[in-house]
């Protein structure tokens, strides 16, 4: 077992940017974007989002538009938002859910207007980059697939194997899951995310819903191969507490699940939270099975709750992206 390291500040990287792809989907994402902006780094940011949402507003409008489900991509280009007054005011009305009891109840504005935009220029990246430069956006948002996908998956249910279809039903499902599958199986990536692999220093993969926002990425085969082909180091944020999704899934089994979907998959650096790893040891073994070292830091919010604060995580994010490749 290599030692882990503990993390602290470090100065600023200078020269050119460093160029970071970060996978996954929901708040997991997002707070995985902000904190890239809270180094102070010289980042150029791509966030490569999953596309198999199909709950809640977003789940309404692809089954009535068969458009990509909006939500992941808006909580994206919310996160990368600019930083001035009129951004921001952009940001909070993207982010607005219309209340009351008819057809518009539940849709956040950002919902609409991305599938408004989507259906007019018929290019879901135009779409997406219109967006962005109305927010300012400090970064990039890529689909991770230019068409809606689906997730199932397999789930032990006290001794018995059941096959749940939807990504919100899959969240939500009781038992632990064997095997998640997309729908189809073999899509075609979003050529901008390829070009965007192929160019980065940085891969990062996580924090988020492991088997509905970050392993999805692996299964798309184009996706995959362009991961693996990849020159950038990768980093990989570990969650903080067990969801529904992965009830008995130990922090090294979160690593072991991505090794198994993607066997060739080879990371550098594992990131974990000083008080979710207790021993770390295992989580350290599980990371050299990868390639990988781990960095040991305080990255949750102070306040008990399992969720990543993104200036904490932004802080231990620096002397690990400090150096490009």
């Amino acid at each position: 077992m290599r030692p882990p390291t503990s993390i602290g500040y470090a100065p600023q990287a200078g020269g050119d940017r460093i160029r970071v792809v970060a996978f996954g989907g929901g708040h997991g994402l997002s707070a995985s974007l902000r904190a890239l902006r809270a180094t102070g780094l010289p980042l150029e940011i791509t966030a490569v989002v999953t596309v198999a949402d199909d709950g809640g507003s977003s789940g309404r409008i692809r089954a009535g538009r068969d458009v990509l489900p909006p939500g992941d991509l808006r909580q994206a280009l919310a996160a990368l938002a600019g930083d001035d007054e009129l951004s921001d005011r952009t940001a909070r009305l993207m982010q607005y859910r219309f209340s009351g009891d008819d057809e518009l109840t539940g849709h956040p504005v950002g919902n609409v207007v991305l599938c408004g935009l989507m259906e007019q220029l018929g290019d879901p990246v135009a779409a997406l980059d219109q967006v962005g430069a109305m927010l300012r956006a400090v970064g990039r948002v890529l689909p991770m697939s230019n068409r809606p996908l689906g997730i199932e998956a397999d789930l032990d249910v006290g001794g018995r194997r059941i096959t749940v279809r939807g990504q919100h039903q899959v969240a939500v499902a009781q038992g632990r899951v064997l095997q998640v599958r997309l729908e189809p199986p073999e899509p075609d990536a979003c050529p901008q995310a390829l070009a965007a692999i192929a160019d980065a220093d940085w891969l990062v993969f996580g924090p988020g819903s492991w088997y509905t926002s970050v392993i999805p990425h692996l299964l798309v085969p184009q996706l995959a191969a362009a991961v693996t082909r990849s020159a950038a180091r990768r980093l990989v944020t570990l969650n903080l507490a067990a969801d529904r999704e992965t009830v008995g899934l130990s922090l090294p089994d979160h690593l072991d699940a991505l090794g198994r979907y993607l066997p060739d998959l080879k990371v550098d650096i594992v990131l974990v939270d000083r008080n979710a790893v207790g021993d770390p040891e295992p989580v350290a073994n599980a990371a050299e099975s990868l390639g990988a070292r781990i960095a040991i830091a305080p990255v949750a919010v102070q306040d008990g709750t399992a969720r990543h604060d993104p200036v904490r995580l932004g802080r231990a994010l620096v002397p690990l992206l400090g150096t490009a490749r």
